[in-house]
């Protein structure tokens, strides 16, 4: 005998030829008794309340196996059985869409999010009845199926006592100790930095949550794809376990009543996530998928209309709003918990604080929301602020202004300037040797000089200083000089911005853009 994996004997494929169909319609008959029943049940309490996780949980279970075994005989590439299958992943799908808005629903006093100006109880009640509908339809037009390819149906048993969901009021008393781990504070931290860097992924969701219902079609899949939302509930999750195991029940979260706010914004939006992932998965996959308006293959099982109600005007939503305000509590929470630091770093090669590295500047300080000085000559700046920063520019250019006096003081220039030609040639030829010496930047060429030059009574020094400073004043050049500055705040901003810094603050010494580095990736959004 032919033997697979741990011993099990491997089923074999049987060819089209010799394949018996009424063998194969018991088989299906039998594993999909449980699941008719409980769609029979799902019928009977049409119109109700019927939707419980009990119930969810079983057409769950049960359409998962029964997906599987279609799909090892290839029912959904076969004419008589592809509709059966279509309409049995349908009804998996939205199950799941249905049992996450029921524990939604049930977790919501738990989560204590902070307060929004919309009804989400309501909205998720909406989307919930919405979801469940399509259940009913999906197996109102299964068991038309299960008519048509002659399965036997079992008897109705209707299980109210085994799908009947009737809760106690009240919860158990937390009564265990808290844990002591010194590691607590470190990874609030780290929570904190990680959701701010996934609320700046989360621009396509404020963009989806504006969208108006007239373009839901032609919105999804084409701006949010599923790969996408998958990634973005995976990261979620990812946090929600992070704070599980290191933060969750620790003395750092008894003191900081934020922390389980936190937690709770983290947990809604990764079941909103999930939502919006099955739901993009059933617009792409049996939608807008080219082989949903192939030949031989059909119309959707069920409209496309709810869904896309739901995924659109409800999960984008709602994830926009409470992804705003973990970002605001994140932000909160980090000035509580920063480390103060403190980097020197060089000014922006080219021109200083002008727009774009002002404006990376004040992004970085802004992501977190941290308060961070700029420190120049003993003045201080707001570095959230691009304002501050294009001031600062006055010092920086004074100083490069005296620096450059000093250099051309250490050359050769004592003769008076009594020809303008004299005067012309050594601003030239000191203008040339500091850009030898890597400390002057040529931008223009050839340069502007003045007409008339101006001769000066303090001879050829003061007039090559002056033309020169006249240079790069007007962007001609520029002076490459060791003037540094501060950044003074919370270590993880600091961080960012010396990184910054280490990239020419976005630009090269001519003024053209440069690729930032990967942790800085929030920026480009």
């Amino acid at each position: 005998m032919n033997r697979g994996r741990r011993g099990i004997p491997s089923r074999q494929p049987v060819s089209c030829e010799s394949f018996d169909e009424s063998i194969f319609r018991d088989l299906v008959a039998k594993r999909a008794a449980l699941l008719l029943e409980a769609l029979a049940y799902l019928q009977y309490r049409a119109g109700e309340s019927g939707l419980t996780r009990p119930l969810l949980g079983d057409l769950l279970f049960q359409s998962r196996q029964l997906e599987e075994l279609l799909d090892e005989y290839g029912a959904r590439h076969n004419q008589r059985w592809w509709r059966f299958r279509a309409l049995i992943a349908t009804i998996k799908l939205f199950a799941c869409v249905s049992y996450t808005l029921l524990h939604i629903r049930h977790v919501l006093p738990s989560y204590r999010l902070l307060p929004i100006e919309r009804d989400f109880v309501g909205a998720t009640e909406h989307a919930l009845l919405s979801a469940g509908g399509v259940v009913e339809e999906a197996a109102r037009r299964l068991m038309q199926e299960v008519e048509r390819l002659e399965i036997p149906r079992p008897s109705a048993r209707f299980w109210p006592l085994h799908y009947s969901e009737q809760l106690p009021v009240g919860h158990l008393p937390h009564d265990r100790g808290a844990r002591h781990m010194d590691s607590a504070r470190t990874i609030v931290v780290r929570l904190t930095t990680e959701f701010l860097n996934l609320a700046a992924e989360g621009e396509p969701l404020h963009t989806a949550a504006k969208c108006p219902s007239a373009e839901y079609d032609a919105y999804c899949p084409e701006h949010v794809s599923e790969e996408n939302l998958r990634r973005l509930q995976h990261r979620f999750h990812n946090l929600q376990s992070l704070y599980d195991t290191h933060v969750s029940e620790t003395q750092v979260e008894h003191r900081d009543a934020d922390l389980p706010v936190l937690r709770g914004h983290i947990s809604v939006l990764f079941h909103l996530l999930e939502v919006a992932t099955e739901l993009a998965h059933y617009v792409e996959r049996h939608v807008h998928s080219p082989r949903s308006h192939s030949a031989g293959w059909g119309q959707p099982v069920v409209e496309v209309d709810a869904p896309l109600a739901t995924l659109m005007g409800y999960v984008f939503t709602y994830a926009s709003l409470y992804l705003v305000c973990g970002q605001r509590l994140c932000q909160a929470i980090l000035k509580r918990y920063a480390e103060i630091g403190r980097v020197e770093v060089s000014v922006p090669n080219y021109r200083g604080f002008h727009v774009r590295p002002a404006t990376l500047v004040a992004k970085i300080v802004m992501h977190y929301g941290s308060d961070v000085r700029m420190e120049l000559d003993g003045q201080s700046y707001d570095a959230s602020s691009p304002l501050e920063l294009f001031r600062a520019n006055e010092k920086i250019n004074a100083s490069k202004r005296r620096w450059l006096a000093r250099e051309i003081a250490q050359l050769p220039l004592r003769q008076k300037a009594n020809t303008e030609e004299l005067l012309r040639r050594s601003v030239l030829e000191v203008i040339l040797t500091l850009a030898e010496q890597r400390k002057l930047v040529i931008y223009e060429q050839p340069l502007s000089l003045s007409s008339p030059l101006d001769l000066r009574e303090g001879g050829l020094l003061e007039g090559v200083t002056a033309e020169i400073m006249r240079l790069q004043a007007t962007g001609q050049i520029d002076i490459s000089t060791g003037v540094t500055i501060a950044f003074v705040g919370d270590k993880r901003v600091v961080a960012d911005l010396e990184l910054l810094a280490k990239q020419g603050y976005g630009e090269d010494s001519f003024g053209n853009n440069v690729s930032l580095p990967r942790e800085l990736s929030y920026l480009r959004r």
